[in-house]
């Protein structure tokens, strides 16, 4: 039956030329995409370097591109350290030009952002308290608002001490309460830099004040202290809920579950579950979310035994009972047991979603499974179903896989054309292939596009490309993405240190290495123990004995300041 989608009938025809003749030639006539992919597979495959990973974790301690560091032979170019590649130049050396029409708007936007940039000046210096900080504040005179302090909140998100101490300083001198959405975001603040006495505190101050303790204060907690690690204090958290007037319903329960899920304690999560079903009914969610969990911890019987225990409640496995399996046989790369799913689950009258396509893709794509990832792509045109940013994203991962780099590039060029705009998803998946890659023009144009785009970078936005200025010594690159990072209120967190201490280490910059590993324990991070050692052993091979003994000594500090807060517990 002749298909009336209009997407990506150019794909299908990559499979194979001698197939080319059996398509049918009035799809796409008028598509980008088909003239790119039907000229452009004559692309030279390259070699794709490191484990391949295009994603950061967010449930581990630190992101993926920390913990599988490339160890690929150290590489570099003939330029020095302050090399930039001329086509942007310009940026680099004035990264205040925009290419914006200038309107009442943005001169506003730019007197606020220099109130931003005179405080975070401010806050940039080291602490030792709180209180410090405020002292310091009071000797300036700045204009102060909502916006402002929520914006310097999340530009330090990562150091409580001049978070916190803005956060009392504002209060203070404004005369008046932070509204409930501050309040949120330093008790979130607090639970991420693991402080939880000081998140209680601050709880117990918003319960005084009427209607500022919601659901999703709650949530905050629970999803900061699974995180850390303490599942019975974020299940303590639930049961108390209630004395912060807030109700422990189903809603609270799902989100509950959902983060101990998502932090690996599934167990954890059942247990939730058999406490409490008895006075609060589950739903289909919250069996899906187990189902998610064991399927997640590789125990599909577990899953099996709980889809049945489901049905006895009256519930039917829907799309996303479905899309659970198939990403556990996907992660087993048992694509025979994906493709029988998928027919089980239409068999059973649920339509695949585009999440249950682009899990399908992302794993043949990582499996170099090109073919079978057009394939799917040809059944999702079947089911109607219109791929978006992400599924985008997982193809141009498959293509980049493949060593078909110009076809990913130029799928993301013709995104906006099929009426998809590409997202920070997007734009991390190609920024991560180009650095990888070590094409640092590329990548830092892609970074330059995101900018022009108004699409807010992230965490996972700039950590392929300092890697990739690790490895080539670019110095100067490097401290502008830093700064970029900081103008864009994404805050440096102890992955990031590490990357920099490890890359840099690794690659001769040891004098750097150590400059960031002083600041990452200056700022109360506690390193971890392989940044540290790794760290140690260059400046012994080089004997650097001085510095090595710095490095041991700031570690002895960082140890005993301590970057954790163990008593998690509700103190009311």
């Amino acid at each position: 039956m002749l298909r009336k989608s209009k997407h990506f009938y150019s794909i299908w025809q990559l499979r194979t030329p001698l197939r080319l003749s059996t398509f049918r030639q009035d799809y796409f006539n008028n598509s980008g995409v088909n003239d790119f992919l039907f000229n452009g597979f004559c692309t030279t495959a390259e070699t794709i370097r490191g484990d391949g990973s295009y994603f950061i974790s967010e449930s581990a301690a630190l992101p993926d591109w920390v913990k599988f560091f490339d160890e690929d032979t150290v590489v570099s170019k003939s330029q020095d350290d302050d090399f930039v590649p001329p086509s942007i130049s310009y940026w680099i050396k004035n990264p205040e030009v925009r290419d914006q029409e200038t309107d009442i708007k943005s001169i506003v936007n730019d007197i606020v952002e220099s109130d931003v940039d005179k405080i975070s000046k401010v806050l940039k210096n080291q602490f030792k308290s709180p209180d410090e900080v405020m002292e310091k504040l009071n000797c300036c005179d700045y204009n102060i608002s909502e916006g402002l302090i929520e914006q310097l909140m999340t530009r330090f998100s990562f150091e409580w001490i001049p978070a916190y101490g803005l956060f009392k300083w504002a209060e203070f001198r404004g005369g008046m309460t932070h509204s409930p959405d501050l309040y949120n975001l330093m008790v979130d603040n607090m639970g991420k830099t693991k402080k939880f006495n000081l998140m209680w505190e601050l709880v117990g101050e918003m319960n005084k004040l009427e209607g500022y303790v919601t659901l999703d204060t709650i949530t905050k907690v629970m999803r900061r202290l699974a995180k850390a690690g303490k599942h019975e204090d974020a299940i303590e958290a639930f049961r108390k809920m209630e004395l912060f007037g807030v109700d422990r319903d189903i809603t609270a329960m799902n989100l509950l579950i959902d983060s101990l899920v998502k932090q690996g304690s599934v167990e954890h999560a059942e247990n939730v579950l058999l406490e409490f079903k008895d006075h609060i009914s589950p739903t289909l969610r919250t069996w899906n979310v187990l189902v998610h969990g064991w399927c997640k911890a590789r125990q599909i019987s577990k899953a099996k035994k709980t889809i049945d225990v489901m049905k006895t409640q009256g519930f039917s496995p829907d799309v996303i009972t479905y899309t659970n399996f198939i990403e556990a046989y996907c992660r087993e790369k048992d694509f025979r047991t994906v493709d029988a799913t998928l027919e089980e689950m239409q068999k059973n009258g649920c339509r695949p979603s585009v999440v249950t396509y682009t899990i399908i893709m992302n794993a043949l794509g990582k499996a170099k499974e090109i073919n079978k990832a057009l394939e799917i792509y040809e059944k999702m045109k079947q089911q109607r179903c219109s791929p978006d940013a992400s599924f985008y994203s997982c193809f141009i991962i498959a293509l980049s896989k493949a060593g078909r780099l110009k076809d990913s590039y130029d799928v993301f060029k013709d995104m906006s054309k099929q009426g998809v705009a590409p997202d920070v998803l997007t734009y991390n998946t190609l920024i991560t292939i180009a650095s990888q890659h070590l094409h640092e023009e590329r990548a830092l144009k892609l970074l330059k596009i995101m900018e022009d785009n108004r699409c807010k970078p992230d965490l996972n936005t700039y950590a392929p490309l300092l890697k990739m200025c690790c490895r080539l010594k670019r110095m100067k690159i490097l401290s502008f993405l830093l700064s970029h990072m900081f103008k864009n209120d994404v805050s440096i967190d102890l992955g990031t240190y590490s990357l920099l201490v490890r890359g840099l280490s690794r690659n001769g910059k040891l004098e750097h290495a150590c400059s960031y590993f002083e600041e990452s324990v200056l700022k109360g991070f506690v390193p971890m123990d392989c940044m540290y050692k790794n760290l140690v052993e260059e400046l012994e091979k080089r004997g650097m004995l001085k510095e090595k003994a710095r490095i041991e000594e700031l570690m002895l500090q960082a140890k005993r300041q301590g970057y954790g807060d163990d008593n998690s517990s509700i103190s009311l």
